[in-house]
């Protein structure tokens, strides 16, 4: 652990204005950011004796190696950066909201050619509308099921449209008229998209327009006897007015609003929103928060708003007012209110209030927001108090058996994939805290000493270890990081001073460093051999403060470096059990990329050695002649007329294809 003395920036060098600031490891990694109305003032509360900072300030700062701040105009241009910069570094003592399940919503998207309403899950993609969330896709697709009828847009997939397009025949949506077709031309696609942005202006909450329209074309209808028409809307009519019923109204006056609550303790909190249009409740949404910083409630709330609006600083339009609507109600005013409702007014292109609501329809049914986020933490904590107990147990029970120095916080495992020798995989998983962490996979591919692979696992073993590791010297030398203490690399380049601190811009480019920082554990499929093998590659490479270790199949023996005898871990041991998760996860993602190769290998083509002659290529030509025989029997000339070709890669395409 640092002494925060060691980095602590000099008084005069601080500036009092408002701005954002950033806590690094000794690894370069960014684990606080913070804003502040007062660098100077801010930043002095981190540096005061470490015995009256709360618990969990003190771990970050003696985490710590160095500290960087950016100035920045406003408070509100500080709330809009500290945002992004969380998004952006994921910190880990900076509050963390997790999904409690992945929301689906209903999606229109607008920046296709012809829109198309699905389901979707995940990060929200730009050019697409959103409505929701909802609380089980099985409700989306029920409401879409009835809006058909009035609003018959397009919900097929890519290929399906494709497909219909070149067969000229629709799908099944189109002969039941639940899809206007525009795949055969039976709508325009100008047409097609003026009847899209009615279904979204329906979903965004304004129904009584379309209702009164059907409602006077049905008159119309029946007025000029035309009773199968008549009927056939009347059925409309009571499809919308099903799927608006679908949400009772919660709020009069057509009110948008987002209602959050708010209820925890000290170590974490659950979080509700649901999202009321045109006084409806149009979805619902809840996180479980880890406090891992020391936070009041109104900060808590002011993290939450810039979690939630945050993704709508691109938005514009109608999809900003989606998005952010007028009021947004919360349980506790975040301290800097001005700011967000500022940021917020800005987002939107017009008034926000945020506000706590003290009686009424709106004080009622945030009571029943705070009610669903009781049940939401009552619920957490039954499935994840056992699983954070496990997970502590395990990593204290691995760190007793190596006898390590401290828990192995972030494991990594390797492993060899192969057949016969052939399509040589290597993959890296990663755990965090006991949890797959898949952003930080890797996967190489074995090149061996003579470039055609490694002569067996050993070989291989040596060479990914050393890659790794290669990586991450150089990745640290860029981040200026100094843990080697002899004074140079083992590849003999002057190291570089302590991390540097200071002021920063706030679009300073950095250059992501995907091996900047070390394991606390390796883990090696395999025995006293693979072992023996990354030991070698970790000497060679003068990294010493690694702790390595191999686990055999057979036994499930846990193997030392230079130990004759393995290390038994328990059968019902927790640590031996999150060993064996992290090993049995190397080998999957291994055979898959190893199947992977294998695949792409197997499909080889004689043109895939011509130089200038990509996949796009390779397709055109194929189309244009229709099979590989036909294109041996062309001439240079021919081959040269079809389009995206010229006279040399036509030439070394037959050359290819004689040779």
């Amino acid at each position: 652990m640092a002494d925060p003395a060691t980095y602590r920036p000099k008084p005069g060098e601080v500036p009092t204005s408002p701005g954002v600031y950033r806590f690094r490891d000794e690894h370069g990694r960014v684990i606080y950011v913070g804003k502040a109305k007062n660098l100077r003032q801010r930043l002095a509360n981190y540096f005061q004796d470490v015995a009256h900072l709360h618990e969990r300030t003190q771990r970050m700062v003696t985490t710590a190696a160095s500290v960087e701040w950016t100035v920045v105009g406003t408070e509100v241009e500080a709330l809009a950066l500290e945002f992004t910069w969380i998004q952006q570094y994921d910190p880990r003592f900076n509050v963390k909201y997790r999904d409690d399940k992945s929301y689906p919503y209903l999606a229109v998207t607008l920046g296709e050619e012809v829109p198309r309403a699905q389901v979707l899950r995940g990060a929200k993609r730009k050019g697409t509308r959103y409505f929701g969330p909802y609380g089980h896709a099985w409700a989306i697709r029920e409401t879409l099921d009835l809006l058909l009828r009035v609003f018959p847009i397009r919900t097929c997939s890519a290929g399906v449209y494709k497909r219909a397009g070149q067969s000229g025949r629709p799908c099944l949506l189109g002969y039941i008229d639940k899809c206007s077709a525009p795949c055969v031309g039976r709508i325009s696609v100008e047409d097609h998209r003026a009847l899209v942005l009615d279904f979204c202006d329906f979903m965004a909450g304004d129904t009584a327009k379309f209702e009164r329209r059907l409602t006077k074309r049905m008159q119309e209808a029946a007025a000029e006897m035309e009773y199968e028409q008549a009927a056939r809307l009347r059925d409309d009519i009571e499809a919308l007015r099903r799927a608006t019923e679908k949400n009772a109204v919660v709020l009069g006056d057509a009110t948008d609003a987002d209602v959050f609550a708010l209820v925890g303790d000290e170590l974490e909190a659950a979080v509700q929103v649901f999202h009321v249009r045109g006084g409806r409740i149009r979805g619902q949404r809840g996180w479980v928060v880890e406090k891992v910083e020391d936070i009041s409630d109104g900060e808590l709330v002011e993290h939450l708003l810039q979690q939630v609006y945050g993704s709508a600083e691109e938005a514009t339009g109608p999809e900003a007012r989606d998005a952010v609507p007028r009021e947004v109600l919360v349980p506790v005013l975040p301290p800097d209110l001005d700011q967000v409702g500022a940021w917020l007014t800005g987002l939107r292109g017009s008034r926000v209030d945020v506000r706590v609501p003290q009686r009424g329809d709106k004080k009622e049914l945030a009571e029943t927001v705070r009610k669903n986020a009781e049940h939401a933490l009552m619920l957490h904590r039954t499935r994840r108090a056992g699983d954070l107990t496990t997970r502590s147990q395990a990593l204290r029970e691995i760190q007793e058996a190596l006898d390590l120095d401290s828990a192995p916080l972030r494991i990594e495992c390797y492993d060899i994939s192969h057949t016969q020798g052939t399509f040589q995989s290597a993959s890296m998983v990663v755990f965090e805290d006991g949890l797959a962490r898949k952003s930080e996979y890797r996967s190489f591919s074995i090149r061996g000493s003579e470039g055609d692979g490694a002569r067996d696992d050993t070989e291989a073993m040596h060479e990914v270890i050393t890659r790794r590791f290669k990586r991450y010297l150089a990745d640290r030398l860029k981040s200026n990081d100094v843990e080697i203490s002899a004074g140079e690399d083992p590849a003999g380049a002057d190291l570089p001073g302590p991390l540097p601190g200071g002021e920063v811009a706030a679009d300073a480019p950095e250059e992501k460093a995907r091996f900047a920082y070390p394991p606390s554990l390796v883990v090696v499929d395999g025995g006293p051999p693979q072992v023996a093998a990354a030991q070698r590659a970790l000497d060679e490479l003068g990294i010493t403060d690694v702790a390595l270790c191999g686990l055999a199949k057979r036994l499930e023996e846990v193997w030392l470096p230079g130990e004759d005898y393995p290390v038994i871990l328990q059968r019902s041991s927790e640590g031996l059990y999150l060993l064996q998760r992290v090993r049995d996860e190397a080998h999957r993602f291994a055979i898959t990329q190893h199947r992977r190769r294998r695949s792409k290998g197997m499909t080889a083509s004689v043109l895939d050695d011509v130089p200038g002659l990509g996949p796009a290529r390779k397709k055109v030509l194929l189309t244009h002649f229709g099979s590989l025989k036909r294109l041996k029997a062309a001439s240079v000339e021919e081959i040269a007329s079809v389009r995206g070709m010229g006279t040399t890669t036509a030439a070394a395409v037959v050359a290819a294809l004689k040779a």
